[in-house]
């Protein structure tokens, strides 16, 4: 380990602190039965996201519905308990008669919170011009989402919390937090960036006050994104014993928290988000936004392994070898982990882990191989 930390001096203290592997980790050898180990943890990490409890059946109002592209697109909206409602998009192939596998779309971070599904969904209706730079960069020019509901699947997309729909609103904060940021405005990118650059700041009082709240950020994500998946295996046109779920970065992290705790996601593809707590505690924290940070977990489970509570279920890991947001050595670390754990549990073919040449991305190479891996596991 590099002397030269984050924290400087005190980075190898820091890094003593907790157990390696951690007290509930497959890995240490205490449990001889997986499906134990599962419960337990589980009950310890949903103890530590401590997620609000949403029990009202949600009740989606179809705002539009139409084709485009050789798909059939409904534009949706639910209400939860709390915020502003959900703004969502479900795709499927227009000539779809039966039910199809169905994949929860999970859109990234990637410090834009004025946008959330049009990120990875492009419609007419729905499309932006800054969206369309963000996919060439991110997606390799890419609507994902509508190229894997092309595959013959039904694909929903919902704005996370705090992003889009669920964005906060600068009226609704005092004047003395939002101070002269303004109301941010699809025709005038200037407004869209200046909010983006306020609620990258902001997200230091939303992690605290959650944290005084007596939930987590994780914890909040993980429940929203719970209803959306409510949502998509309550269709008539969605097969739910073939469910899926994946995203870049982002949508890695909620793949992650999803897939580790939800017995429905039978298949999951986490793309470049994955890696280790030491990565964050020693190096990249810097890089990462809050919804990351599940306080406590280091002493009893490593991040990769929140992904491993799903063994046996098929998982897919894509990583890029030069990705600013995490060490080479940590991200591999991460696999290894992985790698045990299926192999503990009698599940080798069930995880593969892939490594791309370049940065932080979720190209169309890689979407083929995530595709193709949903076709592997869900069809």
């Amino acid at each position: 380990m590099s002397d030269r930390t984050m924290i400087g001096a005190y980075g190898q203290w820091a890094a003593s602190l907790a157990d390696d592997p951690g007290t509930l980790s497959l890995l240490n050898s205490r449990y001889d039965n997986t499906d134990e180990w599962r419960k337990k943890a589980r009950e310890r990490v949903g103890a530590l996201l401590s997620p609000p409890e949403i029990s009202d059946r949600l009740e989606p109002t179809v705002e539009a519905q139409y084709n485009h592209d050789g798909l059939y697109v409904e534009e949706l909206s639910w209400e939860l308990p709390y915020g502003p409602p959900t703004k969502a998009v479900f795709l499927k192939p227009s000539k779809a008669e039966s039910p199809l596998p169905g994949v929860l779309g999970l859109h990234d971070h990637g410090g834009v919170k004025y946008f959330g599904r049009r990120k990875i969904v492009e419609t007419p209706r729905l499309n932006n011009p800054l969206m369309t730079n963000h996919r060439r960069d991110s997606y390799g020019g890419r609507p994902w989402a509508n190229a894997l509901a092309k595959r013959g699947y039904a694909v929903l997309v919902h704005d996370a919390f705090t992003f889009a729909s669920r964005r906060v609103r600068l009226r609704d904060v005092p004047a003395s937090i939002r101070e002269k940021t303004t109301e941010p405005s699809d025709d005038d990118p200037d407004t869209i960036k200046a909010y983006d650059k306020w609620a990258a700041a902001h997200e230091s009082t939303m992690a605290k006050s959650l944290f005084s709240a007596g939930t987590t950020w994780p914890g909040v994500t993980l429940v929203e994104d719970q209803c959306a998946l409510d949502v998509l295996c309550a269709r008539t046109d969605v097969d739910a014993s073939a469910i899926g779920c994946g995203g870049l970065s982002g949508g890695g992290l909620r793949t992650v928290y999803l897939a580790g705790l939800d017995n429905r996601i039978d298949s999951a593809v986490c793309a470049g988000m994955m890696t280790t707590w030491r990565d964050f505690q020693l190096h990249k924290s810097q890089s990462h936004t809050w919804m990351c940070y599940l306080p406590l977990c280091a002493n009893d489970l490593d991040y990769s392994e929140i992904l491993g509570l799903r063994v046996p279920a098929p998982t897919l890991v894509l990583n890029n070898r030069e990705d600013p947001l995490f060490t080479v050595e940590e991200m591999r670390r991460a696999d290894d982990i992985l790698e045990r754990v299926y192999e503990i549990a009698g599940a080798n073919d069930r995880y593969k882990c892939s490594f791309y040449k370049g940065t932080h991305k979720f190209d169309c190479e890689m979407q083929v191989e995530a595709f193709d891996w949903f076709d592997k596991t869900l069809k």
